[in-house]
C-alpha cells in the first residue's frame, strides 16, 4: 500500500512538471523567475522627436512577458530608442528618432543573457 501512494505521488508530480514543460516551451508560461501572471504590460516609450527609422531585431531565449518586458526595458534606457517585443516572433522593433548604434542595441539585450542574431534597419523618409 505504502509503494502505491509514492508511485500515485511521483505519477503527479510528473504530470504537473510535464503540463509546465510544455507551457514553458509555447510561451504560455513564466520562465526568468517571474511567472506569466505577475507581470503587467508597460506602455510603449514616448520619443521626442519625429521616428527617422525602425530596426528589427531577431532575439534567441524569450519565452515569457517577463522576458518580454526585461528586453524592452532594457531598451528603452537608450536615448532616442522606442521598443516592442513580439514573443511570437522573437523580434523587437525599435524605433528611433536619432540615429541608434547596433553596438549599443546589441548590448542592452546580450546583458540580459539573450541572443541577438540579427538587426535589420529600415530608414523612414
Amino acid at each position: 500500500m505504502g509503494s502505491a501512494i509514492v508511485v500515485v505521488i511521483l505519477l503527479v508530480v510528473v504530470v504537473f512538471a510535464f503540463i509546465q514543460s510544455r507551457k514553458h516551451m509555447k510561451g504560455e508560461g513564466g520562465c526568468c523567475g517571474g511567472g506569466q501572471d505577475e507581470v503587467a504590460s508597460q506602455e510603449r516609450k514616448k520619443l521626442d522627436n519625429p521616428v527617422i527609422g525602425r530596426k528589427t531585431l531577431s532575439i534567441e531565449g524569450m519565452h515569457c512577458d517577463h522576458c518580454k518586458n526585461s528586453v524592452e526595458r532594457s531598451i528603452n534606457r537608450l536615448e532616442g530608442a522606442s521598443a516592442v517585443v513580439d514573443l511570437k516572433k522573437n523580434i523587437a522593433l525599435v524605433d528611433y528618432d536619432r540615429e541608434l548604434d547596433d553596438a549599443a542595441l546589441k548590448i542592452a539585450v546580450e546583458r540580459l543573457d539573450f541572443k541577438l542574431l540579427s538587426i535589420k534597419d529600415e530608414k523612414l523618409s
